[in-house]
């Protein structure tokens, strides 16, 4: 049975760990309601260049774009692995990697490309040591042109064939989930929830010069701006996740130091109780 002296020690490190978690949880609970409004902003944008891009797909009759066709036969599939670049978050990251070495076991030859500190780990550990990597701090939008002008380089030059990302989407405070989707190729039947709203324009819709011209120029920037998108969502949901973890550690954590200051209680008195007996004791011993 631990000593008082080894129960206080106990409770005062739980007391300055709980202070850390508790801390922490105030921290994501800020940083959480910051990175939701950031991805709020963006979805009148998300959805107006997605229905541009059904009207301008219903509006040409053949689409030369080498993101409206299928990829060099033969070549392998790419993916973004997206995490956040810290942990203490629960299981947040390791899900999203968890779903990457799915694919990859799956799809023999896959190419990674990391956004995430956390995935450029995972990804040297599981024998990718050698890939592009980014970090998701920082300027977000700067980073989702740079790996979209990667990707999109080595996808017109028939290094890879496909380009799908795998990251967090955030379901509710309480929820993420990993989340796998091709982005390129972009094939017309990816684009019919939205071709169906596009097919009934409230208006004609004009297309300068071209609407083929329209269409090349906007479909790298639809990957751009999904790719910033999801590292917003990522960045939402990780906070989410984190303060969940930490309001249970801190919850944990107070749980154990009730539980260490009723055990130190019960050692101070069982060692009182001893001194009596052994006081009692030897009084009889020398009155007798």
């Amino acid at each position: 049975m631990p000593s008082v002296r080894e129960l206080r020690d106990r409770i005062r490190s739980l007391k300055n760990t709980q202070q850390i978690t508790k801390a922490m949880k105030q921290v994501a609970a800020a940083k959480i309601r910051r990175a939701e409004a950031a991805q709020k902003r963006t979805r009148p944008y998300a959805q107006t260049l997605s229905e541009m891009l059904a009207d301008l797909v219903g509006a040409v009759s053949a689409v030369d774009h080498p993101f409206m066709r299928e990829g060099r036969v033969g070549a392998p599939a790419a993916v973004i692995l997206m995490t956040a670049d810290k942990g203490l978050a629960g299981a947040f990251n390791s899900n999203v990697i968890r779903l990457g070495e799915s694919y990859a076991a799956q799809h023999p030859g896959t190419r990674f490309y990391s956004v995430g500190v956390k995935a450029r780990n995972a990804l040297r550990r599981i024998g990718h040591p050698d890939h592009r990597t980014w970090t998701l701090g920082g300027d977000k939008l700067a980073t989702a042109r740079a790996v979209a002008a990667e990707v999109t380089r080595d996808f017109t030059s028939g290094d890879i064939g496909a380009i799908v990302l795998i990251s967090s989407t955030l379901v509710s405070a309480m929820s993420q989930r990993p989340l796998q989707r091709r982005l390129v190729p972009i094939l017309k039947e990816d684009l019919a929830g939205t071709q169906e709203r596009a097919a009934k324009p409230s208006g004609a819709l004009e297309f300068l010069p071209t609407p083929e011209f329209v269409l090349a120029a906007l479909l790298p920037k639809y990957l751009e701006f999904t790719l910033y998108s999801a590292m917003l969502e990522t960045d939402a949901a990780f906070f989410a996740a984190q303060l969940v973890a930490m309001s249970n550690a801190t919850d944990n954590a107070g749980k154990a130091i009730d539980e260490s200051t009723i055990a130190m209680n019960n050692a101070r008195q069982a060692a009182i109780t001893k001194e009596l007996l052994e006081i009692v004791a030897g009084a009889e011993a020398l009155a007798g």
